[in-house]
């Protein structure tokens, strides 16, 4: 009796699959490149958003990333 107490009861692990798992791969790559390119190219002739709005919130990281901007 005090063995049967004793012994951890193991969970049932799923696998999951790549078809669940691709959508959300693809989502977040595409929020990752999107957030490149608002940190590295959105300034000057590449700029899809008029003004230094954008510049100026992502000017931080531009610089901790190494990406030039002056």
């Amino acid at each position: 009796m005090a063995s049967s107490a004793l012994t951890p009861a193991t969970p049932s692990i799923t696998p999951v699959s790549l078809k669940e798992i691709a959508p959300w791969a693809v989502f977040v790559g595409l929020l990752l490149l999107a957030l490149l390119y608002f940190v590295g190219a959105e300034q000057g002739a590449t700029s899809l958003i008029a003004g230094e709005n954008v510049h100026e919130w992502v000017h931080d990281g531009r610089h901790l990333l190494g990406f030039p901007c002056h």
